[in-house]
């Protein structure tokens, strides 16, 4: 069974600002609240550590396409089946879109009931609202 959920959220801040910060790296466990670390191997890999209710999981993606301020997409490639993109849109000057999707293989029966459920698309909401007020701190200068 594969699951795939699609999610947006508008932002009051640039694109410029909704690039940096989802960008970096380093900030993902910031707004991502189900990623522990995120380490990179080189230019193009990063290990993952996840911890989702009932299973803790590693792995390791690779960047499979990066635009600058237009989209991210990466795949698995040890580990869990994962794959996504992440895109975004000018709405004006001083808002955007961001708009991810993620398509993967639920193991274990807490992850196919999030899949079933779409607890997996609550959890993906959630962290796109975290991601909202970080970018609309940050374009508004309050660190």
């Amino acid at each position: 069974m594969s699951s795939s959920l699609v999610e947006t959220v508008d932002i009051k801040a640039p694109v410029a600002v909704s690039w940096a910060l989802w960008s970096d790296v380093a900030r993902w466990p910031v707004f991502l609240s189900h990623v522990r670390h995120v380490e990179p191997i080189d230019a193009r890999r990063f290990a993952w550590q996840l911890s989702l209710p009932g299973a803790d999981k590693t792995f390791v993606a690779e960047l499979t396409e990066v635009i600058p301020e237009n989209r991210i997409a990466w795949k698995t490639t040890e580990g869990v089946h994962h794959a996504g993109v992440v895109t975004f849109h000018r709405l004006d000057d001083e808002s955007s879109r961001v708009a991810l999707q993620i398509d993967y293989d639920p193991q274990g029966f807490v992850e196919y009931l999030g899949a079933l459920t779409h607890l997996d698309s609550v959890l993906a909401n959630y962290d796109l609202g975290e991601f909202q007020k970080l970018a609309e701190r940050t374009a508004r200068g309050d660190f």
